[in-house]
């Protein structure tokens, strides 16, 4: 059986980073993972999107509207934004950080209000946190990706702590590994 994770965001916060986290754990476990990024403006704070798929056999990396199992978003918006390729009774990991996009940013739209609560109409089971003060308390605002990457490994209690923490050591560079790996406790917390 094949598994759908969408890890969506804005350019520069990370997302990328998240997925081959993710795909290096997976990979480690034995699924067959197919990784998918679509950029959209990412180097102007646009949208950013990875399908994630894995199983025992995985043919396409495209997650189709209402196959995703999880929702990893980095922002309220961009979840709101993906929320119709989520599975009924699917989950939305959450951060609850705002980012205005372009058009709000210029005047020309407002920033939609209780996007949980809508989402949460909607049937999701949301996990909505404030991710960003887990990855300041850690020691940088950049590492809101890590600690959303130590909610997401809740996901998978049948994959021990030990394997996420190698996963980190192979992704992230020596000199910000302590830093990402209390970020991804603060997260797994």
């Amino acid at each position: 059986m094949v598994k759908n994770i969408l890890i969506v965001g804005v350019g520069g916060q990370g997302t990328l980073l998240a997925s081959k986290l993710l795909g290096w754990v997976l990979v480690n476990q034995g699924y067959d993972v197919k990784v998918s990024e679509v950029h959209g403006m990412s180097q102007r704070g646009g949208s950013v999107v990875t399908y994630v798929r894995f199983g025992e056999k995985v043919y396409s990396p495209v997650i189709d509207k209402g196959e995703a199992d999880v929702i990893l978003s980095f922002e309220k918006l961009e979840a709101a934004r993906w929320l119709e390729y989520l599975k009924p009774n699917g989950k939305i990991i959450v951060n609850t950080q705002e980012m205005e996009p372009m058009p709000v940013i210029t005047g020309n739209a407002v920033y939609p209000e209780n996007l949980i609560e809508k989402m949460k109409a909607c049937g999701a089971d949301v996990d909505a946190q404030d991710f960003l003060s887990l990855a300041e308390k850690a020691g940088s605002s950049k590492a809101v990706n890590i600690a959303l990457m130590g909610r997401l490994s809740k996901s998978f209690p049948e994959i021990k702590e030990e394997v996420w923490q190698e996963a980190l050591k192979a992704n992230v560079p020596p000199k910000f590994l302590e830093l990402n790996q209390k970020a991804f406790e603060l997260g797994r917390a």
